[in-house]
């Protein structure tokens, strides 16, 4: 039997502003849009951090048992605001930057973003569509806008009616919780203003003149959509016109989702989603990271301790592990001092795991586990909480110890469901995996300390102790720890 069944979801829904019971529209099986990256540059740590928040919701929806449809955009046209100039232009500004053109920046940025997500052993969605490859259904989708009365051309461009989507009955801005009055005060003067019949009206196509690069061909003549017309024609087409998940960063909820429920209403007469999920922002050091503060690195200069901010390099799978450590709809810091605390945390973890194929059962359990367990589920069950998971990883980490040392007892079973626990949490559901156990050296490493640990054996045999000690400290120092005990010395990494 499927897990789902017995461990009931609940999802914070940012539509509703609190948490709501997850049902799926069709039992089993899950439909999941999240907004993927706009591919101009390389992928930033903010992005990594909301793609992860998805990508361990993804996975333990599968460890759930559900049959889960995961579409990841990749955005690769369009400027990004409802203006027309092709100054603004994101690809087309890169372009000349790099002197190259437009598609080499999409495919250079798009390999980028897919070899970082894959150093975070991020699982790839099952579709994964792109702006450029979707121009007729969005062209489509604009022109089934007009016939429904809810948008309208001007001078080659289309734009969305605000106010007459209102007028009948809807509300623009549900998502937000932003009034219309609201909106319309706060709009910002941009090229294109006078075209529209109000100053909140959005693109879904806008012209484009013979000078721009990225255009094609439409009833209105050649342009380009809009930023927020893709996710509805994608989203829709792959997963219907309504689906349970639609995910992304918090600084997408407006004006793109905002856009994307009215598009969605607009056009199908439907909300398009039951449960909207949002991301919360990535800090460093306190502050927000930006280029121009110069409060700012990449995903690689993190990982190959190429940066001023950290003493040294950290593994892709301590990032993660770091990342994890907070909820996703909470803002996450990151520093020198986190990154080493959650390096020490990992370590503790992975060498916890190493312990267990050697813990002796006993005829008693002291703990119970099966209590433990279903705390894990507990944990994610409530709306992906993955910092309640780590700390109750943290708990039979303490156990697992103490199991080592003889002051609590494990039967046979116990030690076995907490094995199976831990790799389903730990592996599956968090996405880590194992350093000192992966790789074709790990093997070989090993074999190196047990060699070592036999010479250490030998001086102390012969009362060298100055010899033993060089041995035992230096190993330390690379971050292998020896344990003298009854049956001998052991080690962990």
């Amino acid at each position: 039997m499927s897990l789902y069944k017995n461990q009931p979801l609940k999802i914070y829904n940012t539509l509703t502003s609190e948490k709501n019971d997850f049902i799926p529209l069709h039992q089993g099986h899950v439909g999941m849009y999240v907004c993927g990256p706009t591919v101009y540059s390389n992928v930033h740590l903010g992005n990594v951090r909301t793609f992860m928040s998805f990508d361990v919701i993804y996975r333990y929806l599968l460890h759930l048992g559900y049959n889960v449809r995961y579409v990841r955009n990749i955005t690769d046209a369009g400027h990004l605001t409802d203006d027309g100039d092709i100054e603004n232009d994101r690809f087309v500004k890169q372009s000349r930057l790099e002197k190259l053109e437009p598609m080499e920046i999409v495919q250079k940025y798009t390999v980028d973003f897919h070899k970082v997500l894959e150093l975070f052993n991020f699982l790839p969605p099952n579709i994964e569509p792109t702006a450029t490859g979707h121009i007729i259904e969005q062209i489509e989708l604009t022109q089934k806008l007009i016939n429904e009365g809810f948008a309208y051309e001007s001078n080659g461009s289309v734009y969305f009616d605000v106010l007459a989507y209102n007028e009948k009955g809807l509300n623009y801005g549900e998502l937000s919780n932003r009034n219309i009055d609201e909106l319309f005060a706060n709009t910002r003067d941009l090229d294109g203003q006078n075209e529209k019949k109000n100053a909140q009206d959005f693109a879904l196509w806008k012209n484009a003149s013979p000078a721009h690069i990225m255009r094609w061909p439409s009833p209105w003549g050649y342009g380009f959509p809009g930023w927020h017309l893709e996710c509805t024609a994608m989203s829709t087409k792959y997963l219907g016109e309504t689906f349970d998940i639609h995910g992304g960063g918090m600084d997408l909820k407006f004006p793109h989702h905002e856009c994307e429920v009215a598009q969605g209403k607009a056009c199908n007469g439907t909300s398009p989603v039951n449960y909207w999920m949002h991301t919360n922002m990535l800090t460093m050091n306190g502050q927000r990271m930006s280029k121009s503060t110069g409060n700012y690195i990449l995903p690689m200069e993190l990982i190959e301790g190429k940066n001023n901010f950290f003493e040294k390099a950290f593994s892709p799978n301590v990032v993660r592990f770091c990342f994890l450590q907070a909820h996703y709809r909470s803002v996450l810091d990151i520093s020198n001092e986190a990154m080493v605390a959650s390096e020490k945390g990992y370590n503790r973890l992975m060498e916890a795991i190493s312990l267990l194929k050697d813990l002796k059962a006993s005829s008693t359990s002291s703990f119970d586990v099966n209590e433990w367990q279903q705390s894990c589920y507990d944990a994610m069950n409530d709306d992906f909480n993955t910092p309640i998971l780590i700390a109750q990883l943290f708990e039979i980490t303490r156990i697992i110890n103490l199991v080592n040392d003889g002051k609590e007892t494990l039967t046979a079973e116990d030690i076995n469901t907490i094995s199976k626990t831990l790799d389903d949490f730990v592996f599956n559901v968090l996405g880590l995996k194992n350093e000192s156990s992966s790789g074709n050296n790990a093997e070989k490493l090993s074999g190196v300390v047990q060699m070592l640990i036999e010479m250490r054996n030998e001086a102390r045999a012969n009362k060298n102790w100055s010899l033993s000690d060089e041995i035992r400290d230096k190993l330390a120092a690379l971050g292998i720890q020896l344990k003298d005990g009854k049956e001998g010395t052991t080690f962990t990494f």
